[in-house]
């Protein structure tokens, strides 16, 4: 398996358009970002997860990967949370520990997934999106409140949560073999697309209010050493363990690979703005990481295929 750098220069173009619509929103609309965050969170994301999780129809193999990548994401975001703890500002600390166990899985990682897997790969790696989705809006969005909030007011924000009650929802459909009309689905086929175009635009909008004295040097090197460093050493760790002692289809581990090196989470940003945490350093961090995939995902890609593979 081999990837042409080339064929990401159309989802990169296409997330910095609207991160430039966001941009443009803040500065010459006036948008304020908040509800769109707001929005986000509570209803399109949801609706989002739920049509996904239906549509996969999850076998227990399945949630197991899914299951994995949440341990795995939980683990890494308790590990950099008690170093940065001791290291960062409160508020600042609260973002970098929750997007070290996330990366820009959906965005930017599925466009590179549809290209580069057959659609049983594409499958194993939408799994392995939700284990991460899973940890961003349970141990993620905790992190995150505790940066300003105390632990009962943190736990209470996770329990308002829909996306984990939309996530209940889907398996319980499964588990009854009860089906979703086919109307219904149809109506949610538009919160996908919905869920990319806000989410990016909150980032451009974030940076439409930036000044350069938000520019943390220490902060953003912090983030990107967490994800361009720490990530694709870890997963390429996994695959080469999992492979030498029970064994992984050649699809399933560049699905892994792929979770280790994609960017930053516009999640980030989005987290970050509804509990009013550092966001616009959220969102500097976000787009340098996204400038860099194209250069980067090829880089470790390359070096890691042939170890994985050989």
């Amino acid at each position: 398996m081999t990837l042409d750098p080339s064929t990401l220069l159309g989802p990169l173009w296409t997330l910095l358009a609207y991160v430039a619509l966001g941009i443009f929103a803040a500065r010459q609309l006036s948008v304020d970002p908040r509800p769109i965050a707001t929005l986000l969170i509570y209803l399109i994301a949801p609706l989002t997860f739920f049509r996904g999780l239906v549509l996969g129809g999850p076998t227990p193999a399945d949630l197991l990967i899914t299951a994995a990548l949440f341990v795995t994401a939980c683990c890494v975001a308790l590990l950099v949370n008690a170093v940065a703890q001791r290291l960062l500002p409160a508020d600042e600390s609260a973002v970098l520990a929750f997007s070290a166990g996330t990366g820009n899985t959906g965005y930017f990682g599925l466009p590179v997934a549809i290209v580069l897997l057959p659609s049983e790969g594409v499958t194993l790696y939408l799994f392995a999106v939700l284990g991460v989705t899973l940890y961003e809006f349970t141990l993620g969005f905790y992190l995150s409140a505790r940066g300003r909030f105390s632990v009962r007011e943190s736990l209470l924000k996770i329990t308002r949560l829909p996306l984990i009650y939309a996530f209940l929802a889907a398996l319980l459909f499964e588990g009854i073999g009860a089906e979703v009309p086919a109307s219904v689905m149809r109506g949610l086929d538009v919160f996908p697309s919905a869920y990319t175009l806000l989410g990016m635009m909150i980032i451009g909008m974030t940076l439409g209010r930036v000044s350069p004295r938000e520019f943390d040097l220490r902060f953003i090197g912090a983030c990107v050493g967490v994800r361009y460093l720490l990530w694709p050493a870890l997963m390429l760790t996994a695959v080469m363990a999992i492979q030498a002692s029970i064994g992984l289809s050649p699809e399933l581990a560049m699905a892994l690979l792929l979770v280790g090196v994609v960017p930053m989470a516009a999640n980030v940003v989005v987290v970050a703005m509804e509990l009013g945490i550092a966001p616009e350093k959220g969102a500097l961090a976000v787009l340098l990481t996204t400038l860099a995939a194209p250069l980067l995902i090829p880089f470790y890609l390359g070096l890691m295929l042939p170890l994985v593979t050989g």
